[in-house]
């Protein structure tokens, strides 16, 4: 679980440049009077959401099986709407300038999950069966599909206790609101 006192590591050339934009806006923050806020956000997802989840989300619509139900993850996500409160939140609190602030809607899920609870948004049934997830590596590694299977079964956590404390913020709306908003809007 990653909490704030955490050293950044990002993985892939995307993280690498928004830790560098980090950086930079804290070096100029620290030669004027600009206030910077940081907001680290897992996995955002609303209305016209894109990637790995569009994909997710077009697959259960079409009713196809899917080899998750043995997947025991947990990964931390963000609703639009959550991310929206916490940024409007951080404009205008008195202890937010300066900070580092990790966000999530506050329950992490399991990819079983996710899908069951876009299935349910959806009036579908989850159409899981087990695939061992060594075999689903062994797949991805063949597909060259690696970084997207890794993101479908494996874990990334977030802890927003610091968030919460310094900001007295807590997410607006639950996952499962969340979710049922972006399939409604989808």
């Amino acid at each position: 679980i990653i909490n704030i006192n955490d050293k950044p590591n990002p993985k892939d050339d995307y993280a690498r440049s928004k830790l560098e934009a980090e950086n930079i806006l804290l070096e100029i923050a620290a030669k004027t009077n600009m206030e910077v806020v940081i907001v680290r956000s897992p996995l955002v997802y609303g209305y016209g959401v894109k990637g790995n989840l569009a994909k997710l989300i077009k697959l259960i619509k079409i009713g196809i099986p899917l080899p998750f139900s043995l997947v025991k993850n947990h990964r931390s996500m963000i609703g639009i709407n959550n991310l929206v409160d916490v940024l409007l939140i951080c404009s205008n609190h008195p202890n937010a300038s300066g900070k580092t602030f990790l966000v999530s809607d506050g329950k992490d899920l399991s990819t079983k999950e996710l899908i069951q609870f876009i299935a349910s948004a959806m009036g579908k049934s989850a159409n899981l069966f087990p695939v061992p997830i060594s075999l689903l590596k062994f797949a991805s590694y063949i597909f060259g599909k690696e970084s997207e299977i890794d993101r479908l079964i494996g874990s990334l956590q977030v802890d927003i206790t610091y968030t919460s404390k310094i900001l007295n913020w807590r997410p607006n709306m639950s996952v499962e609101e969340g979710i049922k908003n972006m399939v409604k809007l989808s």
